[in-house]
């Protein structure tokens, strides 16, 4: 069994040089792909909740759960972070542990607290596992792309549009990293499918060149020296070059209020890479806020656990428990 430090991206002074290092990035990429378990359930804080099954617009079968909230005529749907599930990801455990200790994102996230907040809060909440990772279908080769994920958003969209129990409630969404990257990418795609979405929640979007790119200097290489070349062997294994659907430039088509939030200083990217996101979304209804005092990116995974005032009051001014008066 290879050791993991040996094609893990992540871990600084795990190449053999720096001849080496694009060909070990290149190769240990696909592990940050792989599918990962769901290790909660809503019942474990205590929530009701409901296994549901429905296809993205190409078809690929999503596995969620919808947990409703009695009397609610509010939904927030969440679409999660890659890599992840919808109930988290368990780096508190190998191999992903590994995988990420280096970083600093060696610890748990569970979202399970997330939705026993949404829920307490007065929102039915639909979370589902996007293609290829937890439960649901395997589709495009195991490729990982907004421009397929978005697909999976377009989908539960029109489940919860479907649904006699969300006729006429409000939709909100909570889109964390891929789950953001693959909205923007939607509301590119197909704009219209947005019509009625109050607004979105959309914690650390990223972009693939920079994180990268970070990744590349975090073990000592020059970012600019190497990062072409690493793009080409990725795109061989993917067809997809490192600025396609890039979340800078997708965020031009956001069409609904947008809160973002970043860790400032997370080590895996730039702070400029989710200011420009922000400085492009093309309406006066947005926001941005930093976590400061950190540089582990998971802590903005967990930040809506630890204090979801501002994500709240969003959903809530846009999202009321009584529509105003026309």
């Amino acid at each position: 069994m290879k050791n993991l430090a040996s094609v893990n991206p992540l871990v600084p002074g795990s190449v053999d040089g720096m001849n080496n290092l694009v060909q070990q990035m290149a190769d240990g990429f696909g592990a940050l792909h792989e599918r990962s378990p769901i290790l909660h359930t809503p019942d474990e804080a205590g929530l009701d909740y409901e296994n549901v099954t429905f296809p993205a617009t190409d078809g690929v079968p999503l596995e969620g759960w919808f947990i409703p909230s009695p009397g609610a005529r509010r939904v927030v749907i969440a679409n999660h972070p890659l890599g992840f599930t919808r109930a988290g990801l368990p780096s508190h455990l190998e191999p992903w542990r590994s995988r990420w200790a280096s970083t600093g994102n060696d610890v748990e996230v569970d979202f399970i607290p997330d939705y026993k907040i949404l829920h307490d809060a007065g929102y039915h909440v639909l979370a589902y596992d996007m293609r290829n990772f937890g439960h649901s279908g395997a589709a495009n080769g195991g490729v990982i792309s907004a421009r397929y994920n978005a697909r999976d958003v377009l989908g539960s969209l029109a489940y919860s549009r479907s649904r006699p129990d969300l006729s006429g409630a409000a939709i909100g969404l909570f889109s964390r990293c891929m789950g953001a990257n693959a909205t923007f990418t939607a509301m590119a795609q197909q704009p219209t499918a947005f019509d009625g979405v109050r607004c979105m929640v959309a914690p650390q979007p990223l972009s693939v060149r920079v994180t990268l790119e970070r990744t590349l200097e975090l073990l000592g290489a020059d970012a600019a020296e190497h990062i072409e070349d690493l793009g080409e062997l990725l795109r061989r294994r993917t067809s997809l070059r490192l600025d396609d659907d890039n979340p800078v430039d997708t965020a031009k088509s956001v069409t609904v209020p947008t809160l973002l939030y970043q860790v400032r200083d997370d080590i895996l990217t730039r702070p400029s890479d989710v200011q420009a996101m922000y400085d492009n979304i093309p309406l006066a209804d947005k926001d941005l806020f930093w976590i400061e005092g950190s540089t582990r990116r998971w802590d903005g995974y967990l930040q809506f656990a630890k204090d979801p005032s501002r994500m709240l009051a969003w959903f809530d001014r846009h999202m009321p428990v009584s529509p105003p008066a026309p």
